[in-house]
């Protein structure tokens, strides 16, 4: 248990929210987009191909069966899939409240040069 505690203090000594802005800055940067999905959206427990939800799916089940469709998929494949279905990228926004239309590495706001 007290091995557990250090991990958890050690992923939250990370900054996820120093990380992430770190990501949508240089994903601006370089000309390309950051997609995000909702924090709670349940990307494991949906199924990747006809979108029906298994609540009852509990952490130790390392494969998706769906009672529906009959897929029989890794877990973590299925949220990867999910994911990648749902994550909507962001408008581009290079300064906020200004007219600017290119960064310092001049990409534009839509990514193309």
């Amino acid at each position: 248990m007290r091995q557990k505690a250090g991990l958890n203090r050690s992923i939250l000594d990370t900054a996820p929210g120093e990380f992430r802005r770190q990501l949508a800055y240089k994903t601006l940067w370089y000309g390309s987009a950051l997609a995000v999905l909702d924090r709670w959206y349940p990307s494991s427990k949906t199924c990747s191909n006809c979108g029906c939800q298994n609540p009852c799916l509990t952490l130790s089940d390392r494969t998706f069966h769906c009672d529906t469709c009959k897929l029989v998929i890794d877990r973590d494949l299925n949220a990867a899939r999910n994911i990648a279905q749902h994550a909507v990228p962001p408008t581009p926004q290079l300064a906020p409240g200004k007219e600017e239309s290119e960064n310092a590495c001049r990409a534009t706001a839509s990514g193309l040069p």
